[in-house]
């Protein structure tokens, strides 16, 4: 996926979870940041960041935070963007062979889950989650407790049950790291449904993204470590 109206700025400050004051060539504007989460290792006053310029001219904001800067190597933090990389890489091929359906916002249960597909014979609901967050080489989820995240692999695991395939996927919106953990520390609950599910028959598998300031692509398979 790529981004059309890109500009470089600095991070100022973030009242709440939506905004963010951002120097502009010297001019303070607000922005919308695309990501709800707290990002509080990313998002410091000074960092560098990418802003989208919005082709809305009715908008309060005129920029989507989407990328910020942290110790050289660019991470994107919009969390729209996990969707529809994934979308690009199904349709190429390189996940499932002999895809005919793709359907988003499937609804299974009382979840949602971000996509239901069908590859001749296979039927298969899939969740995808990005991930922001790196520890010294480790890429983790979540950065804050998701009790809706331990809901959905909890009805992953039901969908095996019921005879689907179901797969957990974890886009991991920067490049170079280690390995993929869930957060034990931040949301315990999270990592024990992940390995239940795993357990279960549910699918698990991470991937790194080449990002730049125009977009990002999924890159390669990364190791998961439960």
């Amino acid at each position: 996926m790529t981004y059309k109206d890109k500009l470089t700025a600095t991070f100022l400050s973030r009242p709440n979870r939506f905004i963010a004051h951002i120097d502009v060539a010297g001019r303070t504007e607000i922005a919308h940041v695309k990501n709800t989460g707290r990002c509080k290792e990313l998002l410091i006053p000074g960092a560098k960041v990418i802003l989208h310029k919005s082709d809305d001219p009715k908008r309060k904001t005129a920029y989507d935070l989407v990328a910020v800067y942290k110790e050289g190597r660019l991470v994107n933090i919009d969390s729209q963007a996990p969707n529809k990389v994934f979308t690009e890489y199904m349709k190429s091929g390189k996940y499932i062979t002999g895809i005919t359906h793709i359907k988003p916002e499937a609804k299974y249960g009382s979840s949602r889950f971000d996509f239901y597909v069908e590859a001749g014979h296979r039927k298969i609901f899939i969740e995808v989650k990005g991930v922001t967050l790196e520890v010294n080489g480790a890429a983790m989820f979540p950065d804050a407790p998701t009790e809706r995240g331990v809901r959905h692999l909890n009805e992953l695991s039901q969908c095996i049950a019921e005879g689907y395939e179901a797969h957990a996927v974890f886009v991991i919106q920067l490049n170079g790291v280690d390995y993929f953990t869930p957060n034990n520390e931040t949301h315990p609950a999270f990592g024990t449904a992940l390995t239940d599910a795993k357990k279960a028959g549910v699918k698990v598998s991470a991937f790194d993204c080449v990002v730049t300031v125009n977009g990002l692509t999924i890159g390669d398979p990364v190791l998961i470590k439960l």
